[in-house]
């Protein structure tokens, strides 16, 4: 085994890999995740092994300090090593007060991190294209980073950099990925959180405050908050053969509590609910009430 500093997700670990493990495919890619990963192997990696991959049948094993992976020969060289090695630090990132979450962000005009959540398909890359459009910068698009700062305020730290955009001439075809300008460099306080429903079966746009949070909202965030701590998005076996996703040990007793707080932070945060005919209509909503509030 050799071992390295990994960052991605805004931490850093030492990650331990078998000594003819091929990086190439994940560093190629390593960019599609929240700051990236990047990979260091000289002089660096001493200290105690945050994650573990070795080569053999899939599986996936925790104890207080160390995660352990083992995947098969053919997926150990892909871009799945990168998912997967992000996944299993997310135990680290709430730790350290950081959660990935299944949403997009913006900046708008004032600096401050505007936060989309929705269901697939509910219009969050489409507005934010809409937003970037009219002068907010975006912070990314379906994975992004939030937590708190040593004063405990909410923050957003920037996501993934590209979006997949749908032909609407070809709505089976895969939808290719678009990269996201501009950018954002850096964190931001976060200052309102937006849940859609883009649909054109809407006949007018219009926003309603959601606090205060009802159960149903509580439960969607816990659901959403708890995502990849659950292993659930990174098949071990790949996504060519049969995937094989357990639920992985990552979880603790502190993290959830941790989470828990989150929630409670968040329902102290301005949180809305944005409905429109269009993607264009729910982007004006939005930076009128930005403007105005």
């Amino acid at each position: 085994m050799t071992t390295h500093q990994v960052t991605t997700g805004y931490v850093s670990a030492v990650l331990a890999l078998p000594e003819v493990a091929d990086t190439t495919a994940a560093r190629t890619v390593g960019l599609t995740l929240p700051g990236g990963w990047i990979l260091q192997s000289t002089g660096i990696g001493q200290g105690r092994v945050a994650v573990e991959v070795t080569v053999g049948a899939a599986d996936v094993a925790a104890d207080a300090n160390t995660v352990r992976v083992q995947l098969p020969p053919s997926v150990a060289g892909s871009d799945t090593l990168m998912y997967v090695t992000y996944t299993a630090l997310e135990r680290l990132r709430q730790q350290q007060r950081k959660v990935t979450v299944h949403a997009t962000a913006l900046y708008a005009s004032g600096g401050q991190a505007v936060l989309l959540l929705g269901a697939k398909g509910a219009g969050k890359t489409s507005v934010a294209l809409a937003l970037g459009e009219r002068g907010w910068v975006h912070a990314g698009d379906d994975l992004v980073v939030i937590g708190q700062d040593d004063n405990d305020g909410l923050v957003v730290w920037p996501g993934k950099p590209t979006a997949a955009i749908r032909d609407p001439g070809r709505p089976l075809a895969p939808k290719p990925q678009c990269v996201l300008e501009p950018f954002a460099a850096g964190p931001a306080r976060l200052s309102r959180i937006v849940r859609l429903a883009v649909h054109p079966a809407l006949a007018t746009a219009s926003l309603t405050p959601a606090q205060p949070l009802s159960v149903n909202e509580r439960l969607r965030l816990s659901e959403n908050m708890a995502r990849y701590i659950s292993g659930l998005p990174t098949p071990l076996g790949g996504i060519t053969g049969a995937p094989y996703g357990p639920v992985w040990p990552l979880d603790t007793p502190a993290c959830a509590r941790w989470r828990s707080h989150l929630i409670t932070q968040i329902a102290d945060c301005r949180f809305d609910y944005v409905y429109a005919p269009c993607p264009q209509t729910a982007a004006d909503l939005l930076i009128e009430e930005a403007e105005t509030g």
